[in-house]
C-alpha cells in the first residue's frame, strides 16, 4: 500500500512542509524504530499551526542529555524542554495568555527511558517529505494511553501521541516530530510541530536554565 502524508485536522489538507509521496523501499522488512542519539545538532522550526506561530527551534543532545529550545525573547513563544542528569525539565518563558510558569522537574528521567518507550512504536510507512531537499524517511507513531486495559469496551484515555520521521538511512536522525495531547497543554489544538532543517551527528549544548532546579 502506498503511505499517506499527515494531513491538517482543521482543513483536510497536508501542508507542503509535511506533504509525502509513496515509496516503498523493501516493504517485507519493518526497519529499526527511532532512536534518540547521545550527541547531535539540530536546527528548524517550531510551528503551532492553529496560532500561526512559527519560530526558530534547536535539539540539542551532549553525552546524553539533551535540550529543546523553541522560539525566543523576541518571538511569541519561547520554551525550554531538557533532559538533563536523569531529569526531565520543562520551562516556558513565553506563550499567549502564560503570565507566568515555573521549570517543572520530573525525576527519573532519561534518554535510556525515552528510547525504551521509542522501541514500542508503531511502523506506519516509508514516505517522503517534500521540502528541498527531499528527505526520505520512515514514519512512526508512539503513544501513552492510561490506564492500561486489554482489548475490549473499558474507559482509557489518550494521553500523548507522537509522529516522528526519522531518516530511511539512519533511525537517529529526526527530521519531523509532531506531538500531541496533554504536554501540549497550552496549545488550544493541544498539537505541535517540530520541522528540522539540519541535523549533525556531532555533541550538541546543553545547558539548564538558573530558575530550573539542580539535581
Amino acid at each position: 500500500m502506498p503511505s499517506v502524508g499527515v494531513a491538517d485536522s482543521r482543513t483536510g489538507n497536508t501542508p507542503s512542509f509535511e506533504t509525502t509521496s509513496a515509496q516503498l523501499l523493501n516493504p517485507e522488512k519493518t526497519p529499526k524504530p527511532p532512536q534518540l542519539p547521545r550527541n547531535f545538532r539540530g536546527k528548524g522550526k517550531w510551528i503551532v499551526r492553529d496560532l500561526g506561530i512559527t519560530v526558530p527551534f534547536t535539539w540539542e543532545g551532549r553525552n546524553g542529555d539533551s535540550q529543546m529550545i523553541a522560539g525566543g525573547p523576541q518571538y511569541p513563544i519561547w520554551f525550554t524542554n531538557l533532559i538533563y542528569r536523569n531529569n526531565l525539565y520543562t520551562l516556558t518563558y513565553k506563550w499567549p495568555n502564560l503570565t507566568k510558569q515555573p521549570c517543572s522537574k520530573i525525576p527519573g528521567f532519561n534518554r535510556e527511558l525515552l528510547n525504551d518507550k521509542l522501541k514500542t512504536s508503531r511502523f506506519v510507512g516509508r514516505e517522503i517529505l517534500q521540502r528541498n531537499p527531499k528527505r526520505f524517511v520512515n514514519h512512526w507513531r508512539v503513544g501513552v494511553v492510561l490506564p492500561e486495559r486489554p482489548p475490549g469496551l473499558f474507559l482509557r484515555f489518550p494521553l500523548a501521541l507522537g509522529d516522528i520521521y526519522v531518516d530511511q538511512r539512519n533511525r537517529s536522525t529526526f527530521w519531523q516530530v509532531l506531538q500531541f495531547g496533554l504536554q501540549n497543554l497550552y496549545d488550544p489544538e493541544l498539537d505541535e510541530w517540530a520541522v528540522m532543517n539540519s541535523w549533525e551527528h556531532k555533541p550538541g549544548k546543553v545547558t539548564l536554565p538558573a530558575r530550573c532546579p539542580a539535581p
